[in-house]
C-alpha cells in the first residue's frame, strides 16, 4: 500500500501520470486531442494504431470492447505500481487544463479509481435502481474516461474476456453497481464533473469561461471547471464548437492561436501549385453570371493548374457559359461541361464533379463554386489551399443580413441552429472555425475523396437536400469542416425575384442585389464626386457629374432597342396625362419596360444626394412624372426645338459616345448662350426645368444618339 504522505508526493509529480487512449486511425479529432495534450505537456500512449476498429459504432449501439482488450494487454507490460493511468477516448476529447490540476482533483476524490459521470444511464436502463445514490451530482458512470492507480486499474480490467464489439460501458457499470467489487477496486464517479465533463445530456449545463488568456468549460449546475471535456454520443458538433476555443485555440487576448499552423505556403519561386478542379454549379436563373466568369478569370492561380467542371441546369444561361468557354476555355488544363439537355439533377452533378477529381490521381483539391458566389478576393483559392485543411470554406455573407455559407450549430433534427458565436463570426471575429455545415464555396482535399469520402453518392439523399446530405456524411466520417474569415472573401447573391423576361435582366437587380448592381452599373468615379470635386459647372446652375458605367449605358440602350416600341415623335401621346406632348421626342418611357420603380430608386439613392448638395435647402423624394430614353437620328429626329421642361429639375444622362457612336448633338441653354457639345458617356447633366433654363437639343448629324431624361419634382 502507498502511504498518504507518499501519495501526496506522487500527485505532485506529473511524470507519474500516463494518458492512455485508443486510436486506430489518425482522425481530425485525434489530432485535436493530441494538440490539447501537448499544450499541457501530458504524456500520451496511443494503443491500436493501424489496427482495424472492431469495437462497433457507439453513436448508435453499445460497443467499445476492443478498447478494454487493448488496455488490458498494455497494462500487463507496466510494472510501476506508483503509475497513475488516465484512460480516455480521443476522437471527441479536449483537455481544458493540465496534469497538476487533474492530479490534485483526483487526490481530492479520495478513491483509487475515478470514472467520469453522466446524467443519462447507458446502455441498460434496467440497472438504474442498482446504482448507488449520490447526495449531489450525476449518478451514472461514463466509460469514456477514468483515472486511477495502475494496480487498481489492472485489477478492474482483469475480468474482461468479452468480444471487441461488446460494451465497455456495461462491463464497467456492472463492476460499479456491485458493492463488493466497487469496494475492492476502490472506485467512484466524478459526480460533479470536477475532472471529467461528458456533454451528452448536459449541453445546457456547460458554458465557455474566458479567463486570463485561456478558455475553460464551466459546469454551471455544479459550478465546476472540468479538466477533460468529452463529446460523447451525439454531441460531436458541440465538442467541435467548444474545441474552437478550449484550451487556448481562440481567446479575446490573442485571437486565433492556431490559424497559422501547418500551412502549405504557395509563395516562393520553386513552388509547384497543386492541381485543382473547380466545380461550377448553375442551378437556377442567377444575376450577374457574366460578372461571375469575369471574376473567375481574375483568380490569381495558374490556369494551367486548374481544371473546370461546369454544370449548367438553366437554359437561360447557356449563352453566357458558351461565350466564356469559347473565349477562355483553352486557358485551362481541361474543361468538362454538362448542359441542360443532359437533364442531370443537382445531387448527381455534384457527385460527378467530385468524381472528376477523385479519379484523377494528380487532383489535389476540388473547389466547389456555386454561381451565386461573388468572390471579390482574387487570392481566395490560393488562401484556402494554403490553409491545408480537409474541408475549408472561405466565409461569405449576404449583404445586410446575417446569412452566410456556414452553420454554427445543428438542431436535434440536423437542420440549422444558431450557435452562440455565430453572429460574432459573421461580423468579423477572425479565425478558422470548426463548423458542422458549409455550402456554396468550399475546398475539399482530393486525398479525402479517395479515402474517407470515397463514396460516389455523397450528395444523394431521399430526405435531405444535396448540401445537407454531403455535410451529414462528412460529419458521420469524423471529418472536420472549417470556415475561415481570416480574410474578406466576398458575398453571395440573392436569387430571389430574379426575372428573365428582359434582355439585360441584371438592370432590374437594384433592389435585390444593390451592391452588385452598383458595382456593375454605377460609374467608377461616382463615390469620389464630392471628395475629389468632380462635379463640373459647364453653364450657370447646370451641373455635370459621372453616374453610369459604360456597361449601364450599353445595357439601357440595348434594352430599349430590344423592346423596340419607339414613339412616333408626334404631339399626340396617349402615354402621358392629357394625351398631348407640346415638345415631342422619339422615345420609350421607363414604365413601358417595367423600369419605373428601379429608376426611381436610382434617382433617390444616386441623384438626390447630389441635388441636395448643389441646390442647398432643396430636398427631394425624386418623384418624377416622366422618365424616358430619347433617340436622335439625322433621318428621324435629329434635334429638339427650344423649350422649358415640365420639372423642378431635369436629369439628362448621355448613353453613348460622341465621335464614336454619333456626330453633333449636345444641349444649348439659350438664356446663357451656353452649350455642352461633347456630352460624356455615362455623365449626367442636372439643371432647373422651368423658368430659367430654356434649352434646345442640338442637331445629331450622323449616327444615333441616346439620352436618358428624367423630369424630377420634390
Amino acid at each position: 500500500t502507498i502511504t498518504t504522505s507518499r501519495k501526496k508526493h506522487l500527485l505532485c509529480l506529473p511524470d507519474k501520470l500516463l494518458v492512455v487512449t485508443v486510436a486506430t486511425k489518425e482522425t481530425d479529432g485525434f489530432r485535436r486531442f493530441l494538440r490539447s495534450a501537448k499544450h499541457f505537456n501530458y504524456t500520451v500512449k496511443v494503443l491500436g494504431r493501424g489496427q482495424k476498429w472492431k469495437g462497433g459504432d457507439y453513436m448508435s449501439a453499445p460497443g467499445g470492447g476492443q478498447k478494454v482488450k487493448l488496455l488490458k494487454a498494455a497494462l500487463e507490460k507496466m510494472k510501476d505500481k506508483e503509475k497513475i493511468i488516465l484512460f480516455i477516448d480521443s476522437y471527441d476529447v479536449v483537455f481544458a487544463s493540465g496534469p497538476k490540476e487533474l492530479l490534485k482533483k483526483f487526490q481530492q476524490a479520495r478513491h483509487k479509481v475515478v470514472f467520469s459521470s453522466e446524467t443519462l444511464i447507458w446502455p441498460d436502463r434496467h440497472l438504474e435502481d442498482k446504482y448507488p445514490h449520490v447526495r449531489e451530482g450525476n449518478r451514472f458512470l461514463g466509460s469514456g474516461g477514468f483515472i486511477g492507480y495502475l494496480p487498481n486499474i489492472k485489477e478492474m480490467v482483469t475480468g474482461w474476456d468479452g468480444e471487441n464489439h461488446e460494451s465497455d460501458q456495461l462491463f464497467f457499470t456492472k463492476l460499479y453497481i456491485n458493492p463488493e467489487k466497487r469496494k475492492a477496486v476502490n472506485m467512484t464517479i466524478d459526480s460533479k464533473c470536477r475532472l471529467f465533463q461528458n456533454l451528452h445530456g448536459a449541453l445546457d449545463e456547460v458554458v465557455l469561461k474566458f479567463e486570463d488568456g485561456r478558455v475553460r468549460a464551466r459546469n454551471v449546475l455544479y459550478d465546476t471547471l472540468p479538466v477533460i471535456i468529452h463529446g460523447n454520443g451525439p454531441t460531436k458538433v458541440h465538442i467541435n464548437y467548444l474545441g474552437n476555443y478550449i484550451p487556448k485555440v481562440w481567446t479575446f487576448e490573442t485571437g486565433c492561436t492556431v490559424c497559422h499552423e501547418d500551412l502549405r505556403p504557395l509563395t516562393g519561386l520553386k513552388v509547384c501549385y497543386p492541381l485543382v478542379v473547380i466545380g461550377i454549379f448553375i442551378q437556377q436563373p442567377t444575376p450577374f453570371v457574366t460578372v461571375f466568369f469575369e471574376r473567375l478569370l481574375k483568380l490569381r492561380y495558374p490556369k494551367n493548374r486548374l481544371k473546370l467542371f461546369i454544370y449548367n441546369q438553366e437554359p437561360h444561361h447557356e449563352q453566357q457559359v458558351s461565350s466564356f468557354l469559347h473565349d477562355y476555355g483553352n486557358l485551362y488544363q481541361d474543361v468538362k461541361f454538362i448542359g441542360p439537355e443532359e437533364e442531370m439533377d443537382s445531387a448527381t452533378s455534384r457527385n460527378v464533379g467530385f468524381d472528376m477529381c477523385r479519379q484523377d490521381k494528380d487532383c489535389e483539391y476540388f473547389f466547389n463554386l456555386d454561381i451565386e458566389v461573388v468572390l471579390k478576393n482574387e487570392d481566395t483559392l490560393k488562401i484556402v489551399v494554403e490553409q491545408n485543411l480537409p474541408i475549408v470554406a472561405p466565409m461569405i455573407t449576404r449583404v445586410g443580413r446575417l446569412w452566410s455559407n456556414f452553420w454554427g450549430a445543428l438542431s436535434a433534427e440536423g437542420y440549422y441552429a444558431r450557435s452562440e458565436d455565430y453572429v460574432d463570426i459573421v461580423q468579423g471575429r477572425r479565425g478558422v472555425w470548426n463548423v458542422p455545415y458549409v455550402s456554396s464555396v468550399f475546398l475539399v482535399k482530393g486525398s479525402l475523396l479517395r479515402s474517407e469520402l470515397s463514396e460516389h453518392d455523397l450528395f444523394t439523399s431521399d430526405v435531405l437536400d444535396p448540401d445537407m446530405a454531403f455535410c451529414d456524411k462528412v460529419r458521420s466520417k469524423g471529418v472536420f469542416m472549417y470556415a475561415t474569415n481570416m480574410h474578406t472573401f466576398g458575398r453571395i447573391l440573392s436569387t430571389e425575384n430574379y426575372e428573365t423576361q428582359h434582355l439585360h435582366n441584371d438592370l432590374w437587380q437594384i433592389f435585390e442585389n444593390t451592391l452588385d448592381w452598383e458595382e456593375r452599373y454605377i460609374h467608377e468615379n461616382y463615390t469620389r464626386i464630392m471628395k475629389d470635386k468632380l462635379i463640373e459647372t459647364p453653364c450657370p446652375d447646370v451641373y455635370w457629374f459621372p453616374i453610369f458605367s459604360d456597361i449601364a449605358c450599353n445595357h439601357l440602350v440595348e434594352e430599349m432597342e430590344h423592346f423596340g416600341q419607339w414613339s412616333g415623335g408626334g404631339n399626340k401621346d396617349t402615354r402621358i396625362q392629357g394625351g398631348y406632348e407640346n415638345v415631342p421626342t422619339i422615345d420609350i418611357h421607363m414604365n413601358q419596360v417595367g423600369y419605373e420603380k428601379e429608376w426611381h430608386k436610382l434617382l433617390l439613392d444616386y441623384v438626390a444626394p447630389i441635388t441636395e448638395k448643389m441646390y442647398p435647402g432643396y430636398y427631394t423624394k425624386a418623384q418624377f412624372d416622366l422618365a424616358f430614353v430619347v433617340r436622335y437620328k439625322p433621318d428621324e429626329q435629329p434635334s429638339l426645338r427650344p423649350h422649358h421642361d415640365a420639372s423642378t429639375f431635369t436629369i439628362n444622362i448621355a448613353l453613348n459616345e460622341v465621335g464614336h457612336d454619333y456626330q453633333g448633338g449636345g444641349c444649348r441653354f439659350l438664356r446663357y448662350n451656353c452649350s455642352i457639345q461633347a456630352p460624356r458617356k455615362g455623365w449626367a447633366l442636372m439643371h432647373p426645368g422651368r423658368l430659367t433654363h430654356y434649352h434646345e437639343g442640338l442637331p445629331t448629324t450622323a449616327g444615333v444618339r441616346y439620352i436618358a431624361v428624367s423630369f424630377v419634382d420634390p
